[in-house]
């Protein structure tokens, strides 16, 4: 309590003044010199941005330094998630799983060496095709530049300029993909972290969530829906994903087929590895695509070409892309997009694949976690509703 006097004033006399004597409590005066509401939760929330944006960049500089372990380990995760089900359902049939999980490795390792073998022959075999045509159409051109009255000096120089632009670009994409194979120190470790972590993932992957779930120390339901939505947002991204791509690459063969475009396995392996990435692989494969058609056929077959990839990749992709993803997303395609390059600038090719599936998981973990708290107010109040699944399949 603060006890405190009026000062007297002229004109008052002592005994008027002596009884005006005022008492404070100090919890009232904590509210006249307090911060309002407002602004005290505008400043936690911007502390807590800023702590997640510091956690954010300590996680990215980690895993860049432990790169060679972490992107194993997440492709190894990815594997495992889509591939568990086959295993489950071979180990249903009386087959271990370790038996099971060595046999879907080794499927998948023919079909990795197999697109490979065929993507390097393409390339090899049309470089100089590409090259000679490539320098033929800048001859056109400067002909074309000729004849409407530029000094062919100038359109000479030019000329010269994209010339040795264009075979150095094609000698520096090649030697750029071999220097990027062959420049990885750790390459064999690499290749074995991949393949040793995704087998035990594929064998153990039910007793590796069990341990997952009770190690993150959140309550065993909400445990359960985090991990059952996760595993299923990558399942069913990585199904409608291949659904998808296995429709353009159907569609860009067929196109190359009747266009008289060579090296279509190629042509069609290329689309659909591209078709993982979401929207810039479809880019990039078009944009291969349409150098191999100009190389084999020139001009013609290369517009030819970029029709049938903007058919394959834009309006047919459009009209298949609902019923084989269906609401596995869940997101904005723009949010895809911002998130698919963000992923890449970050954490390089294995962010752009699982950038979008690894935020739809989210969003639906949140959606889930907040039906299960509805489900729970319901059932406090009374009224019993229905209940909240993870909704991953077994694994």
């Amino acid at each position: 309590m603060i006890r405190g006097r009026i000062r007297r004033g002229e004109g008052e006399s002592a005994e008027t003044s002596a009884d005006q004597v005022i008492e404070i409590d100090a919890g009232e005066l904590s509210n006249v010199f307090a911060v309002p509401t407002w602004l005290r939760n505008a400043g936690l929330g911007a502390w807590f941005l800023v702590g997640i944006a510091i956690l954010l960049l300590a996680l990215v500089w980690l895993a860049s330094l432990t790169e060679v372990i972490v992107v194993p380990v997440i492709v190894a995760s990815i594997v495992g998630a889509v591939g568990s089900p086959l295993v489950s359902k071979m180990n249903g049939h009386g087959l271990p799983r370790g038996i099971g999980a060595i046999l879907v490795m080794l499927l998948l390792i023919l079909i990795g060496a197999g697109c490979a073998v065929m993507v390097v022959n393409g390339i090899v075999r049309e470089v100089p095709e590409i090259s000679r045509d490539l320098n033929q159409a800048t001859d056109d051109l400067s002909q074309f530049l000729t004849d409407q009255g530029i000094d062919k000096e100038q359109v000479e120089k030019a000329k010269e300029g994209a010339k040795e632009g264009a075979t150095s670009s094609i000698g520096t994409l090649l030697s750029g993909l071999l220097s990027g194979i062959a420049g990885i120190s750790s390459a064999f470790f690499f290749l074995a972290m991949v393949l040793l972590s995704s087998f035990f993932m594929l064998k153990d992957g039910p007793s590796i969530r069990g341990w997952a779930e009770r190690a993150s120390s959140l309550p065993p339901q909400v445990a359960r829906i985090v991990s059952g939505r996760m595993i299923a947002s990558l399942r069913g991204y990585f199904a409608g994903v291949t659904i998808v791509a296995a429709f353009g690459a159907v569609v860009v063969m067929i196109g190359a087929l009747i266009i008289g475009v060579p090296l279509v396995g190629t042509i069609g392996a290329v689309t659909f590895i591209a078709g993982y990435v979401p929207y810039l692989g479809a880019w990039t494969a078009g944009i291969f695509t349409v150098l191999l058609a100009y190389g084999s056929g020139g001009t013609d077959a290369a517009i030819g070409m970029a029709v049938v990839q903007l058919l394959a990749n834009g309006i047919l992709q459009q009209m298949v892309q609902p019923f084989a993803m269906g609401s596995t997303l869940g997101i904005h395609p723009l949010a895809v997009l911002v998130v698919t390059i963000a992923g890449g600038a970050l954490f390089g090719s294995i962010g752009l694949i699982i950038a979008a599936p690894l935020v739809a998981a989210a969003a639906g973990v949140v959606t889930d976690l907040k039906s299960a708290e509805e489900k729970s107010e319901d059932r406090s109040a009374g009224n019993e509703g229905p209940g909240v699944e993870p909704t991953a399949a077994p694994t």
